[in-house]
């Protein structure tokens, strides 16, 4: 009785299986709104920057070297990290810790003197295009000013920006929403679905029943959250398969990499559905807690859409337990770089730990209101 019965599972997976086929508005959820968030936030989405994690390499100890990278230390867009050697960013760049770098190269006095150009390269991660749009443009003033500050002894050459954009060198903003809007949709699918359709159970008095059966704990956990898991890897193949061939997402990195993740993604979002349905118990509470806890989150402080620096230090903490801001770095690396592990890895780690907690919160919420 109280080991796994496979025989008991497969019944419990059968069931909610032939639930989610029932219910027309799992499966809108699940096939159809995918698919308008995709062109959301393909096609709709715009936002602005603060504090910008950027790097500034001096190569130059010139006066009006120094007053250049001074121009960026002492702008409120931008947090400055000061470096003599291109090699020291450049790294931070890949991991995603700096958006970009700018170089003063050594003889940039001597070009700002001459009438050669004084060379001012910028280099920024294109996975965030309006990012590396905005760190190219404010270059581009800084220089000027600089210009005009010393025209009386510059040539007319004066100062050219060569500005790269890596992994995302046409900068569309596409390339870094439409992977970022498969963490939402799971999201939805794993906690949102999960959360109203056993909370519904509780409502209709079908979950007494099953209790009441030989059922264990485990075997009903798993055998909720199985048909959930399918449906969410489903629309992950789905969403993937438009992102790359229908908005032109490149995907650097392999499909197993990406399945890998999401995988582990659907444990922490299955998880939290169990726990805020056993807490909530009736549909609409269900759907408030959920919105609240796990959608909000998920859209606001993952770094899908807003830099997550540029927060204030008490939301930036509550960042690091939305499972959603793990998953959507694995999304960008894997769509615009590739299969860099040494950044997956730490990710997906973050995610499991996640939701091992949010699981074993639901089965001990689940055997205490059997207790009472």
């Amino acid at each position: 009785m109280n080991g796994v019965s496979a025989r008991r599972l497969l019944a419990i997976v059968k069931k909610e299986s032939l639930q989610i086929v029932r219910d027309p508005s799992t499966l809108i959820v699940a096939f159809v709104l995918p698919v308008a968030l995709l062109f959301l936030f393909a096609f709709a989405v715009s936002l602005d920057v603060r504090r910008v994690p950027l790097g500034v390499v001096l190569e130059c100890d010139s006066e009006a070297a120094q007053a250049m990278a001074a121009s960026f230390a002492g702008s409120r867009y931008f947090r400055v990290t000061p470096a003599r050697d291109r090699r020291e960013v450049a790294a931070q760049v890949v991991a995603g810790r700096l958006r970009g770098y700018v170089v003063i190269p050594q003889d940039f006095d001597r070009r700002l003197r001459s009438s050669d150009a004084a060379l001012v390269q910028v280099v920024t991660d294109g996975g965030q295009p309006m990012l590396a749009n905005f760190v190219a443009n404010y270059a581009r003033a800084a220089a000027t000013a600089t210009l005009s500050e010393r025209r009386d002894g510059a040539g007319a050459g004066g100062i050219v920006l060569q500005p790269r954009f890596w992994f995302n060198p046409e900068l569309e903003s596409r390339r870094a929403l439409v992977p970022g809007a498969i963490a939402i949709v799971m999201t939805m699918i794993g906690v949102l679905l999960t959360a109203l359709v056993v909370a519904r159970e509780w409502e209709r008095g079908t979950m007494e029943g099953l209790l009441s059966t030989p059922v264990t704990l485990i075997e009903l956990l798993v055998g909720k959250l199985l048909p959930y898991f399918a449906l969410g890897m489903l629309a992950t193949a789905i969403t993937a398969t438009l992102a790359v061939t229908l908005f032109g997402v490149p995907m650097r990195g392999s499909a197993l990499t990406l399945f890998v993740a999401a995988a582990v993604f659907m444990f922490p979002a299955l998880s939290q559905g169990v726990l805020i349905s056993v807490v909530a118990r009736n549909q609409f509470t269900a759907s408030q807690v959920a919105m609240i806890s796990a959608f909000l989150p998920t859209f606001l402080l993952s770094g899908f859409l807003f830099e997550i620096a540029a927060m204030p230090a008490p939301l930036r903490f509550i960042s690091y337990f939305v499972p959603a801001r793990y998953f959507i770095a694995i999304l960008q690396t894997v769509f615009l770089v590739g299969d860099v592990w040494s950044l997956i890895l730490p990710q997906l780690a973050a995610i499991f730990a996640l939701g091992a907690l949010l699981f074993l919160a639901a089965r001990s919420r689940l055997k205490k209101n059997l207790e009472r």
